[in-house]
């Protein structure tokens, strides 16, 4: 019967959506968390616009559950020491790229201690151990769990809606980035969105919304 439909709790894209909502919030709140035990004072760390959200926390956590979520029997040392791995080379493949293709490096641990090209340490991977065995072992299946309950004619609309707004949300500010990157490489712009871009989203805007970028521009 329809009015008993849930929402389809394996892994499939509605799944793995919401867990990329989840950990883009997480990852925006960890990074914050962790600053403000540093520095004494909060920093924004979302790489959107709108909203309080790190995707590339969120596409991290899409990665661990394609690649180590099917196997739910695996131990929990095996899914720590898989967890480590996967999460070092997924950093340092990700600070590769930004640095090939945008010519800007987000992060540098060159100076701590067991760094890999400084694009990861091992103490990091250790961390990102613990992380994905939480998500693997508690988490997932704990909001898995609570998800495969909720009416579809709830959660449906819901997801929609959400689905729109981040498509709509994460296009708009990949473009507005990658408009700042080129401005500050001397390309000019040839569209009249870019030249918005240019006027609404200047330096002074993108460095006070996306801190990270004060000493990258």
């Amino acid at each position: 019967m329809m009015k008993n439909k849930k929402i389809k709790s394996k892994i499939c894209f509605s799944l793995l959506f919401i867990f990329f909502i989840l950990g883009s919030i997480f990852g925006s709140l960890f990074e914050e968390v962790v600053l403000y035990l540093q520095n004494g004072k909060w920093t924004s760390r979302g790489d959107l616009l709108i909203g309080p959200f790190s995707t590339l926390y969120g596409f991290g956590v899409i990665i661990y559950l394609m690649l180590l979520g099917k196997n739910t029997k695996r131990g929990i040392f095996k899914t720590f020491i898989y967890s480590a791995i996967l999460g070092g080379v997924v950093e340092y493949i990700t600070s590769l790229i930004f640095e090939i293709f945008l010519d800007i490096k987000f992060w540098d641990y060159s100076n701590r201690i067991l760094d890999i090209q400084g694009r990861t340490t091992i103490p990091i991977m250790l961390i990102w151990g613990i992380g994905g065995t939480l998500l693997l072992k508690l988490v997932y299946p704990t909001i898995t769990l609570f998800v495969g309950k909720i009416p579809h004619k709830v959660g449906y609309p819901i997801y929609i809606i959400a689905l729109i707004f981040f498509s709509l949300n994460m296009f708009f500010s990949y473009t507005v980035f990658l408009r700042t990157v080129f401005r500050n490489k001397g390309y000019e712009s040839l569209t009249i969105v870019g030249k918005m871009y240019d006027y609404y989203f200047d330096d002074e805007y993108m460095k006070k919304k996306f801190p990270i970028l004060k000493n990258k521009l």
